[in-house]
This record gives C-alpha cells, sequence and structure tokens, in this order.
C-alpha cells in the first residue's frame, strides 16, 4: 500500500496502526497501579527494596529498547511492515501471560525484558504511517499516534487500578487478552505498505546495531536538527512519570486519587490537540512554524508548572502546556519528508533508540533534583524544579528547530515524498 492507493485503504489501514498502538499503550498502562505492588510482594513488602528494584526494571526496560529498536526497524525495511507488527502484538500478549504467572521477581523482571523487545513496535508503526501518508498529510496521521499514546495513559491506569483492586494479576490478563486481540484483527485486517520493490535488498546489520543507527543518521544531515530536537522534547517528556505524583504532593497537598485525576486531564487535553487541532493547524501554519509553536507552548506550561504557587495555577497552565503536541507530529512529518522510502524504518528505529537513551537517563536527572530541591540542605524550597529543567530543553530545543529548519538547511528530498 502506498499514498497513492485507495483514500478508503489508506483510511483502514491507518485506523488499525491507531488501535495498534492504543492498544499497546493501553496495554503497558494497565499494569501500571501494579506492578510496584507485585514486585513488592516478591521482595517480603519492603517498600524501600520495592522501589530500588522498580528502578531497575525501568533502567533495563529502555536499555533493552535502545538495542531492539533499530532491529526493528531494520527488519521492517527487509521483510515489510506488516509480519513486524503482527510478531510484535503476538509477542507482547505472550509476555503478559509470562508475567501474570511469573512465580518470582526473577521471572517477572525476564517478562519486563521481553516486553520491552516487543514494545518497539512503535518504531515500526512510525515507518507504516510514512509509507501510507501523503506528505502533506503525515503531521496529522502522526497526531493519531499522539491521540492513541494520551487515551491509553487516561484508560489504562484507571483501569489497572480497577481491577489490581479486585486480584494484583487480573491487569496482567487483561493486557495479554487485548494484544492477542489486537494480534487476530490484524492477522486479517492490517495490509502491507511497504511494496517489495521499495524494501531492501539485504537486512542492514550495521544499521541495526544502535550506535549503527546513530551513523545511519549521519548520512542524512538535514534532519540532525530534528532528530535533536526529538532527543530534547523527548528527554523533557520524562518529568511526568519521574516526579509528577510526588511533585503534587509536596508543591500543592495532592494525593494519589488528585494527582490521578489531573494526569487524566493532562491525557485528555493532549488527546483534543492531536485529534481536534494538530491537523488544522498544521495545514493553517505549515509544519515549521506549527513545530516552534508547540516547543514554545511546552516551554510555556512547564514554567508555569514549575513556579505555581498554588494548584489551581498548575491547573492553568494545562492547556498551555497540551498545545506542545503540536511538536512531535510535526518534527516526525518534516523528518519523513527528508527520508527515502527504504530508509524510514531504520530512521525510525535510530531515532527510537536515542529516545530510549534519554529514558535512561532523564529519571535520574529529574528525580535527583526534585529530591535535593525538597530536602533539607537546598539553596531554596524549590519543589517544581524539575518542571523547570524540562522548561529549559524545550527552549533549547526550539531554538534548534528554529535553526535548522530555516530554508537554508531543510531541502526536500525528492524519493522521499
Amino acid at each position: 500500500m502506498t499514498p497513492a492507493q485507495p483514500h478508503g485503504a489508506r483510511k483502514a489501514a491507518l485506523i488499525f496502526i491507531f488501535f495498534t498502538v492504543l492498544i499497546d499503550v493501553l496495554a503497558f498502562g494497565l499494569i501500571i497501579p501494579v506492578l510496584p505492588h507485585l514486585v513488592q510482594q516478591f521482595v517480603g513488602g519492603d517498600l524501600s527494596v520495592a522501589a530500588y528494584w522498580i528502578g531497575v526494571f525501568s533502567f533495563t526496560f529502555a536499555l533493552v529498547q535502545f538495542f531492539s529498536a533499530p532491529i526493528q526497524g531494520a527488519l521492517s525495511d527487509r521483510f515489510g511492515r506488516r509480519p513486524v507488527i503482527l510478531l510484535s502484538c503476538f509477542g507482547l500478549g505472550i509476555d503478559f501471560v509470562f508475567m501474570a504467572l511469573a512465580p518470582s521477581l526473577a521471572w517477572l523482571f525476564a517478562g519486563r525484558l521481553i516486553s520491552a523487545v516487543a514494545a518497539a513496535s512503535f518504531t515500526t508503526a512510525n515507518a507504516y504511517i510514512a509509507d501510507v501518508s501523503a506528505p502533506e498529510q503525515r503531521a496529522r496521521s502522526f497526531g493519531m499516534i499522539g491521540a492513541a499514546f494520551g487515551l491509553g495513559f487516561i484508560i489504562g491506569p484507571l483501569l489497572g487500578g480497577m481491577l489490581g483492586d479486585i486480584q494484583h494479576r487480573l491487569p496482567f490478563w487483561c493486557a495479554a487478552g487485548l494484544s492477542l486481540l489486537n494480534f487476530c484483527y490484524g492477522l486479517f485486517v492490517l495490509p502491507e505498505s511497504l511494496p517489495k520493490e521499495k524494501r531492501s535488498a539485504r537486512f542492514d546489520w550495521q544499521h541495526a546495531k544502535p550506535m549503527g543507527g546513530v551513523k545511519l543518521l549521519r548520512d542524512y544531515p538535514q534532519i540532525w536538527g530534528l532528530v535533536g530536537v526529538a532527543f530534547l522534547a523527548n528527554f523533557a517528556h520524562y518529568v511526568y512519570p519521574s516526579t509528577f505524583v510526588l511533585f503534587a504532593d509536596a508543591a500543592f497537598g495532592w494525593k494519589v486519587k488528585q494527582a490521578g485525576y489531573v494526569l487524566a486531564g493532562v491525557g485528555a487535553l493532549s488527546v483534543i490537540v492531536n485529534v481536534g487541532l494538530i491537523g488544522w493547524l498544521v495545514k493553517q501554519l505549515g509544519e515549521r512554524r506549527a513545530l516552534l509553536l508547540g516547543l514554545c507552548c511546552g516551554v510555556t506550561g512547564f514554567l508555569i508548572y514549575g513556579l505555581a504557587p498554588a494548584g489551581w495555577v498548575f491547573l492553568l497552565g494545562m492547556p498551555i502546556s497540551a498545545l506542545w503536541a503540536l511538536a512531535g507530529p510535526s518534527t516526525q512529518a518534516l523528518i519523513t519528508r527528508q527520508v527515502p522510502a527504504d530508509m524510514q524504518g531504520r530512521v525510525q528505529g535510530a531515532m527510537t533508540g536515542l529516545v530510549a537513551l534519554a529514558g535512561i537517563v532523564a529519571p535520574l536527572l529529574f528525580a535527583t533534583s526534585f529530591g535535593y530541591f525538597i530536602g533539607p540542605t537546598p539553596p531554596l524550597h524549590l519543589p517544581g524544579i524539575a518542571f523547570l529543567l524540562a522548561s529549559a530543553l524545550l527552549a533549547l530545543a526550539a531554538w534548534v528547530g528554529w535553526r535548522y529548519t530555516d530554508a537554508a538547511h531543510f531541502q526536500a528530498i525528492a524519493p522521499a515524498a
């Protein structure tokens, strides 16, 4: 399937990819509320030891994705997107069953390693969208992925908490069922998006290596700035899972339930922007200006978060921060214009690997800075320091985006269109 094929077929394929990502995110969201408690059970109920192991899980998950994402991208360029996506859905389903039955911490840890490999399907989903969307429609199509993430992280944790209240392992079974249902759906519905004549002639081991992917990006200097923007933006986004719940308590006295409601609101606003505004705004502004507007809104929103003297001020920053969602699809759309069709998977894989590197480092930066500035000996009491750091990172991303996406540095490549 290519952008030249009938609109109805492309729309059906995009809908499947939307639901693939939604179900993947929903499945992971389901286990967020219960995984720490299950780990706590395995370590004898010691909360501090459980927190240590959760940190090890997060670090390892990101590290495995750093290695697996480029491999998935290279596989999809060689053999097509469909088999890689289906194998990933099936692998996730089996892995959630594995974790539901895990009799020990070691088995649960092994399950998380497997899920990290399978979760790299987002790489192939991005390449699929680039295959089936016309260049001028790609930002809107990538916005669908953002909407799927938002919906998944609204519904998943809420549903996981309800199911986990009944039985700790029930969310794992539900996640397994969703992933396997997604595999069955795709087996009968999902068409291939990359024609054989556009596939790589061989599996590219060189670019399937994590640093090989980085070397691959060197071949496309016109996207270096955009890759930097994507890395900085994803780095900044880790401020939410790293510190938000503790920050909300320290700054405003919000407990778990209130923090959950606010996170659901953040996700809902993200969905509204991704579904209702991105397509229209990108059409009106163009991809470059939409990218810069999104990053500037992120800078402003995070500044409000970090300096908010009361909870209601934080809430005022949420609609502004939500417009940051413009940046991701616009960045992806601009990158896909610069890369030939048979390289989309590998480039997306290399970028996903770099994002995984951000996932290794960012939580340490945000969590330790937050802990220091609410501790006994900081120069000033500043619970919002992590959000201020994230704002600074987005400001740097905005400068890079402004500097390296102008006409002098950004030239379209005909084969990529």
